[in-house]
């Protein structure tokens, strides 16, 4: 039976965390900024851990760098 293949756009959208949590970009942060306000913006830096629903699938789509 052939290798599970990791999917690629996964891979460049979301990371595992230290206990296994997907965590993701927030949206809205790469263009047209600038009619966000300076709140708004400063609360979508960072990461965010993904729902706990969509985890396994992540998991999954991630093969090998799951673990």
């Amino acid at each position: 039976m052939p290798k599970q293949k990791t999917h690629k756009g996964t891979k460049k959208r979301f990371r595992l965390s230290a206990k296994g949590k997907a965590m993701h970009r927030s949206s809205g942060t790469s263009h047209l900024a600038g009619g966000v306000s300076n709140k708004r913006s400063r609360n979508l830096r960072g990461t965010t851990s993904v729902d706990t629903c969509m985890e396994k699938t992540i998991q999954k789509a991630l093969g090998k760098y799951s673990s």
